[in-house]
């Protein structure tokens, strides 16, 4: 029970970050705060699928989900990161 509760808070936090780093992407119109919230989404929504393989659907395996949208997301970093890095 605590272990679902971590990860929907741990989802809602990573989902507010992401929508903090969005809203000072749209004032200081930096690209490297748009990569970085695009990230957090993708981790967000990683979170949000552990929630829903371990306590909705525990008979489906959704682990390679899991760990494609994770590796989505951190590939978004990282090309933030290269590409638009000063």
């Amino acid at each position: 029970m605590i272990a679902e509760i971590v990860y929907i808070i741990g989802a809602l936090v990573m989902f507010l970050c992401g929508i903090l780093l969005l809203r000072g992407y749209f004032r200081g119109r930096h690209r490297l705060l748009l990569w970085s919230a695009l990230c957090f989404f993708g981790l967000s929504g990683s979170n949000l699928l552990i929630f829903v393989d371990l306590r909705i659907l525990p008979e489906v395996d959704l682990y390679p989900a899991r760990l494609a949208t994770a590796a989505i997301a951190m590939i978004l970093l990282l090309y933030g990161l290269i590409w638009e890095g000063d």
